[in-house]
C-alpha cells in the first residue's frame, strides 16, 4: 500500500468516527482532571444557547452534551478531562441511567443563569472578600457574574438576575463584631449608603436588604449563603424591630428584652436560637453557629453527604452530586449549624455528628441553600486573610457544592417527594 492510500484511508477513518461522534461526555469522577473547570465548560455550553445533560449519580455526576468542535476545543484550552462517543454509546448510558433500579437520573440543563454576587467590594477595597469561596471558584471556572452591594439592592436591581451569593455579610449591622473583620473604609462605605437611602442606622439599612433578599427569593429567585452571611440573614429578619445591637456599633444599648421579642417565623432556616448579646466573644452572633469557640467540629473533622433519590428526590440529588461523600470540615465565622436551631422543614443535605453544615429549603417560589463555613480548601486555625490557590485544589469536593449550586437554576426540577 502506496504512502498516499494510507493517508487517504486515515483521513477516511477520523471522517467516520466524526460523522459517529454523537456526543461528549465530561467525566466527573476520578477520571477528570479539572472537576472545577469542568462546570464552566457546563455553564459555557449553556450561555451559548445549547443544552447540557447532568447524569445525576453517573460518575460523579457526569455532563452529556452533543457533540461540536467547539466543545473539543474548549474542553482541551480548560484542562478538563472529556470523552468522544458515538450515538450507540450515549443511548447505551441513558438507557442505563433509565432503568427504575439504579439510582441514577438525566436532568436536561437549559439557559445559563444570571450570576450576581452581594459583596462589598463593590464600593470598597475589602480585603476580606479576597477570600470569598464563591468569588474564587466563579474567577477559577470562568464563570460570568456581577457584583451588587446594599444600594443596588435597594433600588431594586435583583430583578435582573437569577442566582445571588451572599458574601459573609453581617445583616446584623454590627460590622461582623470585629474590626478586625471590616476596615475602615468597609465601614465608613456602609454608612454612606445607610445615610443616602435615610437609614439612621446601619442596622436598620441591612435589615430593609435582607427583607428585599428574602423578597427576591419568595418571587422565584435562588438564594446561596455561606458563613456569617446565612446565620445573620436570619436573625436581622428575626429581629425585625428589635434593637439587637450594642451602643459600640450603633451608639445605643440593646432592647433589654430582645430575646423574647424575636420572631422566628420570619426566618428562612433558623429558629429558638439565642442570641450572643455579650459583645465581642469570638465574634460569635448566636448558638446557630455550632462551634463558635472552636471554628470546626473537632480537629480532623469531615461531614458526610446524604445519599438521594435521583429519580425522586431530584432537587437534592442535584446539590450534593460529587465524587467523595465524606468532606474535610472548614471552620469560619459561622462554622456549622446546631441541629437544634435547624427547622424541621428544611432539608439536611451534608451533616457531621454533632452539626449540620448543607442544608436547603423552599421560600415562595424561590430555593436557598446555606453552606457553613469561610473557605472548602482553607487553612485551619490561621490564614483566613490568605486566598486559596484553586490550582492546586482542582478536585475539591467542598467547592463542587458549590458550583452545583449555580448550575442548579439551569434545570427543569421536580419536587421533592420525601
Amino acid at each position: 500500500m502506496t504512502a498516499l492510500k494510507r493517508s487517504l484511508l486515515f483521513l477516511l477513518a477520523l471522517t467516520s468516527l466524526a460523522s459517529h461522534a454523537s456526543s461528549i461526555l465530561i467525566p466527573m469522577d476520578d477520571r477528570q482532571s479539572n472537576h472545577l473547570k469542568a462546570y464552566g465548560i457546563a455553564y459555557y455550553i449553556l450561555k451559548a444557547d445549547l443544552d447540557v445533560d447532568w447524569l445525576l449519580n453517573y460518575r460523579g455526576g457526569s455532563f452529556l452534551i452533543k457533540y461540536s468542535k467547539m466543545l473539543e476545543n474548549e474542553c482541551r484550552v480548560r484542562g478538563v478531562s472529556f470523552e468522544v462517543i458515538s450515538d450507540g454509546s450515549t443511548a447505551s448510558i441513558l438507557q442505563q441511567i433509565e432503568n427504575p433500579d439504579v439510582n441514577m437520573a438525566a436532568v436536561k440543563l437549559q439557559k445559563a443563569a444570571k450570576i450576581v454576587v452581594y459583596s462589598p467590594i463593590k464600593v470598597s477595597p475589602s480585603e476580606f472578600e479576597n477570600t470569598d469561596a464563591v468569588l474564587l471558584v466563579l474567577n477559577y471556572a470562568e464563570i460570568p457574574y456581577e457584583v451588587v452591594y446594599d444600594e443596588e439592592i435597594l433600588k431594586g436591581d435583583l430583578a435582573k438576575y437569577d442566582w445571588l451569593h451572599l458574601h459573609h455579610e453581617d445583616f446584623t449591622g454590627q460590622f461582623g463584631r470585629n474590626t478586625r473583620r471590616m476596615s475602615t473604609e468597609d465601614i465608613k462605605a456602609q454608612e454612606s449608603i445607610a445615610q443616602k437611602f435615610n437609614y439612621q442606622k446601619v442596622s436598620q439599612m441591612k435589615l430593609a436588604v435582607a427583607k428585599t433578599i428574602k423578597g427576591f427569593c419568595a418571587g422565584g429567585g435562588y438564594l446561596f449563603a455561606m458563613c456569617s452571611g446565612a446565620e445573620t440573614f436570619d436573625i436581622a429578619l428575626a429581629a425585625e424591630g428589635v434593637d439587637i445591637v450594642e451602643s459600640t456599633y450603633d451608639g445605643d444599648g440593646i432592647d433589654p428584652g430582645a430575646q423574647s421579642k424575636l420572631d422566628f417565623t420570619k426566618t428562612a432556616a433558623f429558629q429558638n436560637f439565642t442570641l450572643d448579646l455579650n459583645g465581642y466573644n469570638g465574634m460569635s452572633f448566636s448558638d446557630i453557629n455550632a462551634s463558635s469557640r472552636y471554628g470546626w467540629d473537632s480537629p480532623n473533622g469531615y461531614f458526610t453527604l446524604f445519599n438521594f433519590s435521583a429519580k425522586w428526590d431530584m432537587i437534592p440529588a442535584m446539590l450534593v452530586q460529587n465524587h467523595q461523600s465524606v468532606i474535610k470540615e472548614f471552620h469560619g465565622q459561622t462554622s456549622a449549624f446546631s441541629k437544634k436551631t435547624v427547622k424541621s422543614n428544611v432539608l439536611v443535605m451534608g451533616t457531621s455528628q454533632s452539626s449540620d453544615r448543607y442544608i436547603y429549603g423552599e421560600l415562595g417560589m424561590g430555593q436557598w441553600t446555606f453552606y457553613g463555613g469561610h473557605d472548602p480548601e482553607g487553612t485551619r486555625g490561621g490564614g483566613w486573610r490568605m486566598a486559596t490557590d484553586l490550582n492546586l485544589h482542582p478536585h475539591s469536593p467542598g467547592y463542587r457544592l458549590i458550583l452545583n449550586n449555580v448550575l442548579f437554576p439551569s434545570a427543569r426540577k421536580k419536587k421533592r417527594k420525601t
